[in-house]
């Protein structure tokens, strides 16, 4: 969940709306600046209260303490093709709710799942689906404890469906006191990643079949967990931690530095991207740091522990190229992030209006 404007005045919230278009668009669902405007000029209005205005991956509840320690978060997930190289619509399904938990220091505990089913979509689909869905929460040992299905009547001639999952999770003990968030962000904090960007969207995107080329790129499509939990365990200062999926590493930073009313200036020689993905990008004239993850960490963290954060993630399959690609600094002109380019210069990182074409969700 991003981070918005404050609501405090509604009557600003309401001479606002001439800015969303008559009728929803794709671009309202891309992650960008069309989809913020939504959630705060309209949304936010009906469902405004102070656990959704801070706007975080998974809400902060107090359920047994006087401070948070627990973490509730809910996700739908549609894509096409169903299944890509390194991963499927029902593993999506369960790292995303397991990964919006992670990043806010929470041990998984409990996972529903949803389905929405288009008709006809055969059984043998449905089974591999939910063997999926079974070994992916396995992984982490999150049961499955409820859910509901739902079947409509066939829309598109290819085979569709909707899955919808939420997740409770406990606040480690090293991540309650503060919780994690954009308020213990200072100046000359580092920013971290834990690996290749843009590798899941790449990799659906090729496996659509639209372009006449062929690339060797699996989707990252992974639960955390089991890294921040060694990162917890080892007392790690870290300050926030979120998972760029929809609109990227580039929207999900500006996130961070509204939230936190600072600036972040990253490193392009550092962000670690492959050498498959930065090929296709550049071919297709996308941009890797607006491409989809699902199976990456940013993390912001005190830069007197972030080599030693760093040598923690490389001993983890899901860390082994991590790296230290920027830090915060003062808030410049106004903007968010800044990108340190190959040539020395710096220019702002913005986020989208919309989303890069083509759509993968």
């Amino acid at each position: 969940m991003p981070h918005f404007i404050n609501m405090k005045d509604k009557s600003k919230v309401k001479s606002q709306k001439s800015k969303l278009d008559d009728s929803i668009t794709l671009d309202y669902g891309s992650g960008g600046r069309k989809m913020h405007r939504l959630i705060s000029e309209l949304f936010l209005e009906y469902f405004n209260n102070p656990i959704l205005r801070k706007f975080e991956d998974s809400a902060e509840l107090n359920l047994l303490k006087s401070k948070p320690d627990y973490c509730f978060t809910i996700d739908s997930y549609v894509v096409q093709p169903l299944f890509f190289p390194g991963g499927d619509i029902g593993k999506l399904s369960i790292c995303g709710t397991v990964n919006d938990l992670a990043v806010k220091g929470a041990k998984p505990i409990y996972v529903a799942v949803s389905f929405v089913i288009q008709e006809g979509i055969s059984l043998k689909t449905l089974d591999k689906l939910c063997a999926s869905i079974a070994n992916t929460a396995k992984s982490v040992n999150v049961p499955i404890v409820t859910g509901d299905t739902k079947v409509i009547e066939k829309r598109t001639d290819a085979e569709e469906i909707i899955i919808t999952t939420c997740g409770i999770g406990k606040i480690l003990p090293n991540f309650q006191n503060p919780t994690l968030g954009a308020s213990n962000i200072q100046e000359g904090d580092s920013v971290l990643i834990n690996g290749n960007v843009g590798d899941h969207e790449a990799s659906v995107i090729l496996a659509r079949s639209q372009f006449d080329f062929k690339a060797n790129i699996k989707s990252d499509c992974a639960p955390l967990y089991c890294l921040i939990e060694i990162l917890a365990k080892e007392k790690c200062r870290i300050k926030m931690m979120r998972d760029p999926t929809r609109g990227g590493l580039a929207t999900t930073l500006n996130e961070i530095a509204d939230a936190a009313n600072l600036g972040i200036v990253i490193d392009e020689d550092k962000i670690p991207i492959q050498k498959p993905v930065k090929g296709m990008s550049d071919i297709l004239g996308f941009d890797p740091l607006y491409m989809a993850n699902e199976g990456k960490v940013a993390i912001i963290a005190d830069s007197k522990d972030s080599n030693r954060i760093i040598k923690i993630m490389k001993k983890h399959p899901l860390g082994k190229k991590c790296a230290i690609i920027g830090e915060v600094i003062k808030r410049k002109h106004g903007l968010g992030v800044w990108l340190k380019t190959k040539i020395g210069g710096l220019r702002p990182v913005l986020q989208l209006e919309g989303f890069q074409i083509p759509r993968i969700c």
